[in-house]
């Protein structure tokens, strides 16, 4: 019997005029995904998307994980392609889910006739195949409110579907469909979730991380990289720019009040990262920010960063507390890399007690013996670039 791959898209089916955009960015995003896989073929109906392998090697364990975690997608399954008739139905659809029905102990039946001229109505189809799978599997009762399994039928316009359980897919917007923006990233905990939810509203990634060597080491960077690798398995592909860092930290430490090390250290950051990013064609930047949680991320400080921004800053986590937090990166895998004791370059020359509500003008006064333009130019002279994929 043949096998596909059923998709449901969600969220796609509110976007009107422009929905077609966004499927084709996401039967792309799918193609592109599983080519590693094999040669496959993708048509679209009635917001439903039917993956149809062509090469007979198909690793279909494989493609489940891999469109499970794509963004735009609301539900897929496995699934059986059978005739348009009542006859091939009933004879291959307790065939084909076999395995699954002996596992279980109740079932239920539902169908879905989009092709009126079948014979039978959807209750009718509910009907006769809960018959026939209760005449083979004499170990199975009706469960319709609470079943272990449920035997979706779809009659479409060319063939018949049969499948169990739809898996519920990763949900949003397909990646690509809102633009690109640049995530700072420390190797913390707070901004690959940070990159992942945003990711999830359809943006394309680039990200620039700061180094500090002698202060950091070469292993803080392979960890930023492993994260952002899992992060990948869900975004695409990553731009990463690595940014040499210990000149500006240097200079903090010896021309600028201590209780502003932190703020300068991040406008600093936020001014670069601004750079490169109008470069790389990134319309906003990603932090990874909660309000209230460090020094650096009260409102006032908050502002004075922004204030020297020409582009737009994006905070999905500021209103989540580390509980929420913690519980997306635990969801994607990375929770066990960002908590490796590998320090990162905020964590140089912190002060002992920083600054938390700065006035308008005080952290430009307190900036004002650094050669700003001098040590940005230097320090974006000297990114390394990567690709994380």
């Amino acid at each position: 019997m043949k096998e596909i791959i059923l998709v449901k898209d969600g969220e796609l089916s509110l976007k009107g005029l422009n929905r077609a955009t966004f499927e084709s960015k996401l039967v792309n995003n799918i193609k592109r995904r599983l080519k590693p896989l094999g040669e496959i073929k993708i048509t679209r109906a009635q917001s439903t998307m039917y993956i149809e392998p062509i090469s007979e090697d198909f690793d279909f364990e494989e493609a489940l994980m891999r469109v499970g975690c794509i963004f735009g997608i609301a539900g897929y399954s496995r699934a059986c392609v059978l005739k348009k008739t009542p006859e091939d139905i009933f004879e291959k659809a307790p065939i084909y889910l076999e395995k699954t029905l002996k596992k279980a102990k109740t079932f239920k039946v539902e169908a879905k006739r989009a092709d009126k001229s079948f014979p039978l109505k959807s209750p009718e189809i509910c009907m006769e195949l809960g018959g026939v799978i209760l005449s083979k599997f004499n170990h199975l009762k009706v469960d319709v409110h609470n079943p272990d399994v449920t035997v979706t039928v779809e009659v479409r316009d060319f063939a018949a579907y049969v499948r169990a359980e739809q898996l519920k897919g990763a949900g949003g917007l397909p990646v690509g469909t809102s633009g690109k923006a640049e995530i700072l990233i420390s190797g913390g905990i707070d901004s690959p979730v940070a990159a992942w939810m945003m990711a999830k509203r359809g943006l394309s990634l680039n990200a620039i991380h700061f180094a500090s060597p002698p202060y950091t080491s070469v292993r803080a960077e392979e960890k930023v990289k492993t994260l952002l690798s899992k992060v990948a398995v869900y975004s695409g592909g990553i731009n990463l720019a690595i940014v040499p860092f210990t000149e500006i930290q240097e200079e903090i430490r010896n021309k600028c009040p201590e209780d502003y090390f932190t703020l300068i250290m991040r406008r600093m950051m936020m001014r670069i990262a601004c750079i490169v990013a109008g470069k790389d064609g990134c319309l906003g930047l990603i932090t990874g920010e909660s309000l209230g949680q460090v020094a650096s991320q009260t409102l006032p400080a908050i502002g004075s960063t922004d204030s020297v921004c020409t582009l737009p800053v994006l905070r999905p986590l500021i209103g989540m507390d580390k509980e929420e937090i913690v519980k997306i990166s635990r969801n994607i895998d990375a929770f066990e890399t960002s908590i490796l004791p590998y320090e990162d370059c905020c964590t140089v020359f912190t002060p002992k007690h920083p600054h938390t509500r700065p006035k308008p003008g005080q952290c430009e006064k307190a900036e004002e013996k650094l050669d700003i333009e001098k040590l940005i130019e230097k320090a974006i002279n000297g990114i390394q670039y990567s690709y994380i994929e």
